[in-house]
């Protein structure tokens, strides 16, 4: 089997898991009576700003939340995980299918890191029940926010070196470096953690090209995502006012960042890397200060 028609089955079963999902919202609207068009309007610019930064590498979590209350589009705090899932996980599947269109990747590191991830995400349901939630917040904020000084460091020390342009993947122990560390930041999205700053950090560190995190750690979200909304749409524990305009609101908010990043020079990435890093690591630490 080829490497292009593996690339192409996988396209096509982000298309059905979009087709599936979206369906699936539908009939389960009609069956129980839900009025999709609610609130439609203030779901379709919170999904276009908050899955806009999603792509750019912010996250959806805080930017998704603190809207939600600013407009009270969700009173009830229990069910902004399901809402969320629901909401962007359309998005999150369509920014996973641009992104392994867009950006050269190599199979071997795509499959063996989002399975990684995904295998992660598996164990760490049952594995992190019990974990304090504020020490790891802790301790991934100070390690992002130590990885974006370092880099900083190299790129003032020494422009421009470690770019890594030619190198679309993984190999050797490298690959089954990145194998470990997927599975470990699969374990802690279970817990809430994004993957995103951690995953653009790596590739960074490692001098290779960090637009390549972009299909790897948006595929991750794309599966983990799919698996877990399923459940939540059956659960009763969605807020739909709002979702379908978030949903579409989100799908073009991705396709405009997507250009952007299409088009963004590797020096400027870079320093959006760190920007990202810097500010997921002080909201986790924020997160970590909040008295629960």
């Amino acid at each position: 089997m080829t490497n292009e028609l593996i690339l192409r089955l996988i396209q096509i079963f982000l298309v059905f898991l979009i087709i599936w999902i979206f369906g699936n919202i539908i009939l389960h609207a009609k069956k129980n009576k839900i009025n999709l068009k609610e609130r439609f309007w203030t779901g379709l610019w919170i999904g276009y700003l908050t899955d806009l930064l999603d792509t750019l590498g912010i996250g959806t979590f805080a930017t998704s939340t603190a809207l939600f209350k600013a407009t009270k589009l969700v009173k009830d705090d229990k069910q902004i995980p399901a809402t969320l899932s629901t909401a962007h996980v359309i998005p999150v599947l369509i920014e996973a299918l641009c992104f392994i269109t867009i950006v050269k990747v190599e199979l071997p590191t795509l499959l063996a890191m989002a399975t990684a991830s995904f295998v992660g995400a598996l164990v760490g349901t049952r594995l992190t029940k019990n974990w304090d939630t504020r020490h790891v917040q802790r301790a991934l904020g100070t390690l992002l926010i130590i990885a974006a000084l370092i880099m900083v460091y190299r790129m003032i020390a020494n422009p421009g070196a470690g770019m890594g342009d030619g190198v679309h993947g993984l190999h050797g122990i490298w690959l089954l470096v990145g194998i470990v560390f997927n599975f470990t930041i699969g374990i802690l999205m279970t817990m809430g953690l994004g993957n995103y700053a951690p995953e653009l950090i790596f590739f960074s560190m490692l001098g290779i090209n960090p637009s390549i995190a972009l299909p790897v750690m948006m595929l991750d979200a794309a599966v983990i995502m799919s698996a877990s909304t399923t459940e939540f749409i059956k659960s009763g524990r969605v807020n739909w006012p709002g979702v379908l305009g978030i949903i579409i609101g989100g799908s073009f908010g991705v396709l405009t960042a997507a250009f952007f990043l299409s088009q963004l020079d590797i020096n400027k990435f870079k320093i959006l890397i760190v920007f990202i890093a810097i500010f997921t690591g002080t909201s986790l630490l924020r997160s970590s200060a909040i008295k629960r």
